[in-house]
Protein backbone atom coordinates (compact mmCIF):
# COMPACT_ATOMS: atom_id res chain seq x y z
CA UNK A 1 0.00 0.00 0.00
CA UNK A 2 1.57 3.41 -0.81
CA UNK A 3 1.20 6.62 1.28
CA UNK A 4 -0.11 9.93 0.08
CA UNK A 5 -0.05 13.02 2.42
CA UNK A 6 -3.35 14.87 2.37
CA UNK A 7 -2.09 18.69 2.42
CA UNK A 8 -0.53 21.31 0.71
CA UNK A 9 1.92 22.65 2.99
CA UNK A 10 5.35 22.84 1.23
CA UNK A 11 7.48 22.05 4.48
CA UNK A 12 5.40 19.02 5.26
CA UNK A 13 5.77 17.43 1.69
CA UNK A 14 9.67 18.02 1.35
CA UNK A 15 9.82 16.48 4.71
CA UNK A 16 7.84 13.45 3.59
CA UNK A 17 9.75 13.48 0.41
CA UNK A 18 13.30 13.76 2.28
CA UNK A 19 11.82 10.71 4.09
CA UNK A 20 11.51 8.69 0.90
CA UNK A 21 7.79 7.40 2.52
CA UNK A 22 5.56 9.49 0.57
CA UNK A 23 4.54 9.16 -3.04
CA UNK A 24 1.93 11.37 -3.82
CA UNK A 25 -0.39 13.71 -2.63
CA UNK A 26 -4.07 14.74 -2.36
CA UNK A 27 -4.81 18.18 -2.10
CA UNK A 28 -7.71 21.07 -2.57
CA UNK A 29 -8.63 24.35 -2.34
CA UNK A 30 -9.54 24.64 1.35
CA UNK A 31 -5.56 23.02 2.03
CA UNK A 32 -4.27 25.50 -0.14
CA UNK A 33 -6.62 28.45 1.48
CA UNK A 34 -5.80 27.38 5.13
CA UNK A 35 -1.44 28.09 3.41
CA UNK A 36 -2.55 31.61 3.00
CA UNK A 37 -2.61 31.85 -0.61
CA UNK A 38 -5.55 31.87 -3.36
CA UNK A 39 -3.28 30.64 -6.23
CA UNK A 40 -4.20 27.54 -6.44
CA UNK A 41 -2.45 26.72 -9.88
CA UNK A 42 0.79 28.03 -8.55
CA UNK A 43 0.51 25.64 -5.40
CA UNK A 44 0.00 22.58 -7.28
CA UNK A 45 2.70 23.32 -9.61
CA UNK A 46 4.83 23.53 -6.14
CA UNK A 47 3.70 20.39 -5.20
CA UNK A 48 4.11 18.37 -8.47
CA UNK A 49 8.22 19.83 -7.94
CA UNK A 50 8.76 18.20 -4.96
CA UNK A 51 6.98 14.85 -5.16
CA UNK A 52 7.19 12.71 -8.71
CA UNK A 53 4.17 10.82 -8.66
CA UNK A 54 -0.14 11.28 -8.77
CA UNK A 55 -1.30 14.91 -7.04
CA UNK A 56 -4.81 15.01 -7.06
CA UNK A 57 -6.11 18.54 -7.13
CA UNK A 58 -10.23 19.20 -6.65
CA UNK A 59 -12.72 21.14 -8.89
CA UNK A 60 -15.05 23.59 -7.09
CA UNK A 61 -17.19 23.42 -9.74
CA UNK A 62 -20.88 21.38 -9.17
CA UNK A 63 -22.62 21.33 -12.44
CA UNK A 64 -21.44 19.46 -15.18
CA UNK A 65 -20.42 21.65 -17.64
CA UNK A 66 -18.06 24.07 -15.65
CA UNK A 67 -16.80 20.45 -13.87
CA UNK A 68 -15.76 19.65 -17.25
CA UNK A 69 -13.90 23.18 -18.19
CA UNK A 70 -13.02 23.03 -14.37
CA UNK A 71 -11.14 19.58 -14.74
CA UNK A 72 -9.75 20.06 -18.45
CA UNK A 73 -7.63 23.13 -17.29
CA UNK A 74 -6.61 21.26 -13.84
CA UNK A 75 -5.41 18.36 -15.88
CA UNK A 76 -3.73 20.88 -17.98
CA UNK A 77 -1.41 22.20 -15.07
CA UNK A 78 0.80 19.58 -15.08
CA UNK A 79 1.24 15.33 -16.79
CA UNK A 80 1.43 14.52 -12.67
CA UNK A 81 -2.08 16.14 -11.76
CA UNK A 82 -4.98 13.90 -11.23
CA UNK A 83 -8.49 15.56 -11.50
CA UNK A 84 -10.14 15.13 -7.99
CA UNK A 85 -14.49 14.97 -9.11
CA UNK A 86 -17.17 14.04 -6.10
CA UNK A 87 -19.13 11.13 -6.16
CA UNK A 88 -22.74 13.19 -7.04
CA UNK A 89 -24.81 12.22 -10.40
CA UNK A 90 -23.15 15.64 -11.98
CA UNK A 91 -19.91 14.18 -11.42
CA UNK A 92 -20.26 10.97 -12.56
CA UNK A 93 -20.96 12.63 -15.92
CA UNK A 94 -18.45 14.50 -15.68
CA UNK A 95 -15.87 11.59 -14.83
CA UNK A 96 -17.24 9.82 -17.73
CA UNK A 97 -16.27 12.50 -20.38
CA UNK A 98 -13.29 13.43 -18.78
CA UNK A 99 -11.94 10.08 -18.18
CA UNK A 100 -12.55 9.28 -22.26
CA UNK A 101 -10.61 11.91 -22.92
CA UNK A 102 -7.50 10.61 -20.80
CA UNK A 103 -7.96 12.42 -18.04
CA UNK A 104 -7.07 10.61 -14.80
CA UNK A 105 -9.77 11.08 -12.07
CA UNK A 106 -10.00 10.53 -8.41
CA UNK A 107 -13.48 10.08 -7.48
CA UNK A 108 -13.68 11.58 -4.15
CA UNK A 109 -16.35 12.40 -1.53
CA UNK A 110 -16.98 8.61 -1.61
CA UNK A 111 -19.28 7.10 0.58
CA UNK A 112 -20.73 3.45 -0.40
CA UNK A 113 -19.91 0.59 -2.37
CA UNK A 114 -22.78 1.36 -4.83
CA UNK A 115 -21.02 5.08 -5.25
CA UNK A 116 -17.80 3.00 -6.02
CA UNK A 117 -19.00 0.52 -8.38
CA UNK A 118 -20.75 3.62 -10.20
CA UNK A 119 -16.74 5.89 -10.41
CA UNK A 120 -15.19 2.23 -11.82
CA UNK A 121 -17.82 2.41 -14.30
CA UNK A 122 -17.27 5.21 -15.35
CA UNK A 123 -13.76 5.69 -15.54
CA UNK A 124 -12.40 6.70 -12.27
CA UNK A 125 -8.21 5.80 -11.63
CA UNK A 126 -9.05 5.96 -8.25
CA UNK A 127 -11.97 6.03 -5.81
CA UNK A 128 -11.63 7.88 -1.85
CA UNK A 129 -14.11 6.12 0.63
CA UNK A 130 -14.00 8.69 3.42
CA UNK A 131 -13.23 6.90 6.18
CA UNK A 132 -13.47 9.45 9.35
CA UNK A 133 -16.59 11.28 7.66
CA UNK A 134 -18.25 7.40 7.44
CA UNK A 135 -17.26 6.51 11.55
CA UNK A 136 -18.60 10.37 12.63
CA UNK A 137 -22.04 9.39 10.80
CA UNK A 138 -22.47 6.04 12.89
CA UNK A 139 -21.23 3.54 10.08
CA UNK A 140 -17.78 0.99 9.57
CA UNK A 141 -15.75 3.18 7.53
CA UNK A 142 -13.08 0.68 6.67
CA UNK A 143 -16.28 -2.15 6.12
CA UNK A 144 -17.01 0.02 3.30
CA UNK A 145 -13.29 0.10 2.01
CA UNK A 146 -13.27 -3.53 2.59
CA UNK A 147 -15.85 -4.23 0.69
CA UNK A 148 -14.90 -1.94 -2.37
CA UNK A 149 -12.12 -3.83 -2.43
CA UNK A 150 -13.42 -7.36 -2.46
CA UNK A 151 -15.94 -6.05 -5.55
CA UNK A 152 -13.04 -5.21 -7.49
CA UNK A 153 -11.10 -7.79 -7.16
CA UNK A 154 -13.78 -10.18 -7.47
CA UNK A 155 -14.90 -8.23 -11.18
CA UNK A 156 -11.09 -7.56 -11.92
CA UNK A 157 -11.93 -3.82 -11.68
CA UNK A 158 -8.56 -1.80 -12.32
CA UNK A 159 -9.84 1.37 -10.28
CA UNK A 160 -7.21 2.08 -7.11
CA UNK A 161 -9.25 2.59 -4.10
CA UNK A 162 -7.76 5.44 -2.22
CA UNK A 163 -8.54 5.35 1.58
CA UNK A 164 -9.10 8.97 2.80
CA UNK A 165 -9.77 10.75 5.87
CA UNK A 166 -8.09 8.52 7.71
CA UNK A 167 -7.35 10.11 11.13
CA UNK A 168 -4.64 8.04 13.22
CA UNK A 169 -1.93 5.34 12.62
CA UNK A 170 -4.59 2.40 13.52
CA UNK A 171 -6.97 3.82 10.37
CA UNK A 172 -3.56 2.93 8.17
CA UNK A 173 -3.18 -0.67 9.47
CA UNK A 174 -6.91 -1.17 8.87
CA UNK A 175 -6.61 0.44 5.23
CA UNK A 176 -3.15 -1.98 4.39
CA UNK A 177 -5.40 -5.08 5.93
CA UNK A 178 -8.34 -4.10 4.01
CA UNK A 179 -5.99 -4.13 0.51
CA UNK A 180 -6.31 -0.18 -0.07
CA UNK A 181 -4.02 0.32 -2.91
CA UNK A 182 -3.15 3.62 -1.48
CA UNK A 183 -4.37 5.81 2.13
CA UNK A 184 -3.87 9.49 2.32
CA UNK A 185 -2.91 11.01 5.36
CA UNK A 186 -2.14 14.23 7.24
CA UNK A 187 1.28 15.22 8.46
CA UNK A 188 0.27 14.27 11.81
CA UNK A 189 -0.84 10.97 11.28
CA UNK A 190 2.68 9.96 9.28
CA UNK A 191 5.05 11.70 12.15
CA UNK A 192 2.83 9.48 14.52
CA UNK A 193 3.70 6.43 11.83
CA UNK A 194 7.23 6.99 12.76
CA UNK A 195 7.01 7.20 16.31
CA UNK A 196 7.02 4.65 19.02
CA UNK A 197 8.19 4.61 22.51
CA UNK A 198 10.08 1.50 22.38
CA UNK A 199 11.82 2.23 19.20
CA UNK A 200 13.26 5.48 21.69
CA UNK A 201 13.99 3.36 24.69
CA UNK A 202 15.80 0.70 22.77
CA UNK A 203 17.76 4.06 20.76
CA UNK A 204 18.82 5.25 24.18
CA UNK A 205 19.71 1.95 25.38
CA UNK A 206 22.12 1.16 22.68
CA UNK A 207 23.59 4.36 22.57
CA UNK A 208 23.97 4.04 26.76
CA UNK A 209 25.97 0.94 26.12
CA UNK A 210 27.88 2.47 23.20
CA UNK A 211 28.99 5.38 24.98
CA UNK A 212 29.86 3.41 28.08
CA UNK A 213 32.80 1.47 25.95
CA UNK A 214 33.70 4.41 23.93
CA UNK A 215 34.86 6.17 26.86
CA UNK A 216 36.34 3.36 28.49
CA UNK A 217 40.65 3.53 28.30
CA UNK A 218 41.85 1.56 25.58
CA UNK A 219 42.70 -1.94 26.71
CA UNK A 220 46.45 -3.31 26.77
CA UNK A 221 47.28 -5.65 24.39
CA UNK A 222 50.35 -8.60 25.21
Amino acid sequence: MRIFLDTANLDEIRYGARLGVVSGITTNPSLVAKEGTSDYRTRVLEICRLIEGPISAEVVSTDVRAMLEEGRRIASWHPNVVVKIPSTEEGFEAISTLSKEGIRINQTLCFSVNQALLGAQAGSSYVSPFVGRLDDAGHDGMAVVADIVAVYQHYGITTQVLAASLRHPLHVVAAAKAGAHIATIPHKVLMAMVKHPLTDLGLAAFLKDWNAVAKAPLARVG
